[in-house]
């Protein structure tokens, strides 16, 4: 190992599902010879770090959640080969590496995503960190990076050429790139395509800059909230289409594009707006979703429709991205002006985590991002 750890680490733990994050100083022990520690600048707030906020425990130990951490290697475990002390990283979900969706660049689907993202500990179930009562959890998503050092491994660190920007670049490793991976990977509209967003917060809106960097034709908004249109449009979207206000969202869309999209994403998990995403599609379209729906969430389709149009609805995961691949892809659009994230993100200083979670479950704030001291 080189370098040598801090004595303690500031982190917002969860005690129990339910209850209010508590900022407190935890020991961490040493690295095994797989991990890296890095130090953070930065760590956007995921609506997924707050839906688990009120989900039971898979194990009953303390956690720290977090999962779009951005920093600097401060340590690596013996047998780490490619990053190095000091390496700008971005962080992204974890997975085994081995097993057959793995080796065919689809990590998203990794076999044992659950053990490696949710569980939140080592597979021996040790952890890293420990607090006054105990152990405390440090692996969600690979990395609990609501904390001032998060313990990772070397997959799920992805090294940048610089630091510039490094405190923008912490969502590009869930929220961002699950939107924008979703277009780019899955949905890929051409320039003669349409394409219909269900749901521009920050997810969508990712999907948004995404697809007019494609350059998609036509590019259809839906939203309930005037202002998020507004950014849409402000991102690349051609129509805006408020799904509170207009009598029938399908109609509206197959009018706007003389017959229906090429290809639509719900970012919603409503299952009411998922099958408008489905019926807003022409022959042949494809239907993306992305989002953490309950589970047993069923979806009512015409099967006729789905038929006999050839229409193809496809879960999506991450953006079913490789992170270390699209990552740096995604900066390089950011630093070309074809990726402008910018304009979705909202500073807090760490010590203002509560807040940056209420705004976030408010609307307040599209994309909310944790400074670290």
């Amino acid at each position: 190992m080189t370098s040598t750890l801090p004595p303690t680490i500031r982190a917002a733990v969860l005690h129990a599902p339910n209850t209010d994050l508590r900022l407190e100083d935890l020991t961490l022990s040493d690295l095994r010879h797989d991990e890296v520690l890095v130090r953070l600048v930065a760590t956007g707030v995921c609506h997924t770090d707050i839906s688990f906020m009120h989900r039971p425990f898979l194990v009953d130990r303390p956690v720290v959640l977090g999962h779009e951490g951005a920093g600097h290697v401060h340590a690596v475990g013996s047998a780490v080969t490619k990053l190095r002390v000091g390496d700008p990283v971005v962080l992204s979900f974890d997975a085994c590496g081995a097993c057959e969706n793995c080796t065919h660049e689809h990590p998203a689907y990794c076999h044992d995503f659950i053990a490696h993202n949710f569980v939140s500990q080592r597979a021996d179930g040790s952890t890293a960190l420990q607090g006054a009562s105990g152990p405390v959890r440090h692996a969600f998503f690979g990395q609990s990076s609501f904390a001032t050092y998060s313990v990772c491994r070397e997959r799920n660190a992805i090294r940048l050429d610089d630091d510039r920007d490094l405190e923008l670049m912490g969502p590009l490793g869930c929220g961002f790139q699950t939107g924008a991976g979703a277009v780019l990977n899955v949905l890929a509209p051409g320039p003669a395509d349409s394409i219909a967003v269900f749901g521009v917060g920050s997810v969508g809106l990712a999907a948004i800059m995404a697809a007019k960097a494609m350059g998609a034709a036509r590019i259809i908004a839906v939203d309930l909230v005037d202002s998020r249109l507004e950014m849409a449009k402000t991102l690349g979207a051609t129509h805006g289409l408020n799904g509170g206000r207009e009598a029938d969202v399908v109609a509206a869309i197959r009018q706007i594009t003389r017959g229906g999209v090429h290809r639509s994403l719900d970012t919603t998990a409503n299952m009411r707006v998922l099958r408008q995403a489905v019926e807003a599609l022409r022959p042949l379209g494809l239907c993306g979703f992305v989002g953490g729906a309950a589970a047993g969430s069923e979806l009512c389709v015409d099967v006729r429709d789905v038929m006999m149009n050839g229409k193809t609805i496809r879960g999506i995961i991450e953006g079913d991205s490789n992170p270390a691949e699209l990552i740096p892809r995604l900066v390089g659009m950011f630093r070309r002006g074809d990726f402008p994230m910018d304009k979705l993100v909202r500073f807090y200083p760490f010590e203002q985590i509560r807040q940056a979670i209420a705004d976030s479950e408010s609307g307040e704030t599209i994309k909310a991002v944790l400074r670290m001291p």
